[in-house]
């Protein structure tokens, strides 16, 4: 057994490397495994523990063609990322990045009528595109929290009582882009919908409406992003993830009316704690013998 004390991704000719050596890898949402690693690990590897939900990054079908396994840790983000994503809705509607920036900077000149004034999010329509489990949760939050108004739109229509369960109402995306006040993103990043959120589809969304973006960063046009948000033809945005991590495109860095974080979305002591518990079963499971608890390939 081996660790990677970094805290960081690891090369892929490292990756290989231990792919050679040891009979498990276990990877983070920002480990690479292709192909050609799968395939230069001279079948010495046998398994992939992810830590995260995320397989993006993970050849699947590869995995498959060599008898590579494939685990990762669902359900033990759910709740963090939702609230997450609610706090980048509240922070993007209510304009506190702004604020906070003005305070820090010392420019703030005390209490004004006209003041950073933002929108609130009681009452608000909501819009959620993938309602998997993180999915699920913002509805949860956002209906009974703040009485928002939700939709949705998913490859899947859930059952009726499931609907009326979430309070949750199907769209067709297009249809969700062009009305309502509050898109966020909870779908998986697959080679379909990558770049789903592009120039027309924003051009779709109303000129006040902003987005939101706690999955993947590839699931939008980040050009045309920046481009929309500078031409006023959207309200703003609330982003945890990037397209190339962790380089964020230039464009957004500068506008006022995004809100930035740096991948949090999983970042609690409880949750980083319960996926590397998970991770843990899978492995064990694993060379026990037995069935993988949470196998993906």
């Amino acid at each position: 057994m081996t660790w990677n004390e970094r805290d960081a991704d690891l090369p892929e000719v490292e990756i290989v490397e231990a792919a050679r050596q040891y009979d498990a890898l276990i990877t983070t949402v920002t480990d690479s495994v292709s192909a050609a690693v799968l395939e230069a690990s001279g079948r010495r590897i046998r398994m992939v523990a992810n830590f995260g939900v995320g397989v993006d990054r993970i050849d699947l079908a590869a995995a498959r063609r060599v008898g590579v396994r494939v685990t990762n840790t669902p359900g033990a983000l759910t709740d963090c990322t939702a609230d997450l994503t609610m706090t980048l809705i509240a922070m993007t509607l209510r304009r506190t990045g702004e604020g906070e920036r003005e305070l820090r900077r010392g420019d703030w000149t005390g209490w004004r009528p006209t003041h950073l004034l933002g929108r609130r999010v009681t009452g608000r329509t909501l819009g959620i595109v993938g309602m998997g489990r993180i999915g699920r949760a913002v509805a949860q939050r956002a209906r009974g929290g703040f009485g928002m108004t939700v939709w949705y739109a998913s490859r899947t229509r859930l059952d009726p009582e499931t609907e009326a369960e979430y309070g949750a109402r199907f769209r067709p995306l297009d249809e969700l882009l062009a009305d309502a006040e509050v898109v966020t993103l909870h779908c998986p990043l697959t080679p379909q919908s990558v770049g789903m959120i592009d120039r027309r589809r924003l051009d779709l969304m109303r000129s006040d409406a902003i987005l939101v973006n706690t999955a993947r960063g590839a699931l939008v046009d980040e050009t045309a992003l920046v481009d929309a948000l500078q031409a006023g033809r959207l309200g703003g945005a609330g982003l945890d993830v990037y397209r190339d991590e962790p380089a964020v495109p230039t464009g957004l860095l500068g506008l006022p009316n995004v809100v930035l974080l740096p991948h949090q979305g999983s970042a609690t002591l409880e949750t980083r704690v319960a996926m590397g518990m998970m991770v843990a079963d899978n492995l064990e499971a694993f060379f026990a013998g037995h069935d993988l608890p949470n196998r993906v390939a």
